[in-house]
């Protein structure tokens, strides 16, 4: 199973929309997504404070907004044949 971390903070519109395109995703694919909170964090603040939201994969890759349902897909599909 894979497992992605989703960065975020409360208030995010943007954020928001991350977590709906991944939930869209467990649909599909079985996945484990981790949410946490930069906010609680000074060192993810100014790792990610500014761009939020951010979604990790297991292999510690990145995505940083924007990005799309696709893009997603195409990175479990690749962690999926790896």
């Amino acid at each position: 199973m894979i497992s992605i971390t989703l960065y975020t903070t409360a208030g995010c519109h943007l954020c928001d929309l991350a977590d709906n395109l991944l939930n869209e995703i467990l649909n599909h694919h079985k996945l484990t997504i981790n949410p946490i909170e930069i906010g609680d964090n000074d060192n993810l603040v100014r790792l990610y404070g500014t761009t939020i939201p951010v979604i990790k994969f297991d292999d510690n890759s990145e995505l940083n907004w924007p990005f799309s349902q696709q893009d997603i897909e195409t990175k479990i599909g690749q962690l999926q044949s790896s």
